[in-house]
């Protein structure tokens, strides 16, 4: 099975290898058409060390700990 590739926005940089990364999906709704915007936040390993505010893509991966299932790919230019 392919692992999920998301791109979003870093948010937060402060923890130790550890980036939160805030995607946004956008959608039509259902009943009344209308284009939906729907934000999640993940937490992602990042050994590079990217600052709040890039744009980065990030993938599946094994749980390196309670949160941490993503890990980032790189940074979008």
């Amino acid at each position: 099975m392919p692992k999920r590739i998301l791109q979003g926005v870093v948010v937060s940089d402060k923890n130790a290898k550890t980036v939160v990364v805030e995607v946004e999906r956008r959608f039509a709704h259902p009943t009344l058409g209308k284009t939906v915007r729907r934000r999640k936040k993940y937490h992602a390993h990042d050994e590079t060390g990217h600052k709040a505010g890039d744009v980065v893509r990030i993938q599946e991966c094994r749980p390196m700990s309670a949160l941490k299932r993503w890990e980032v790919i790189g940074k979008v230019e």
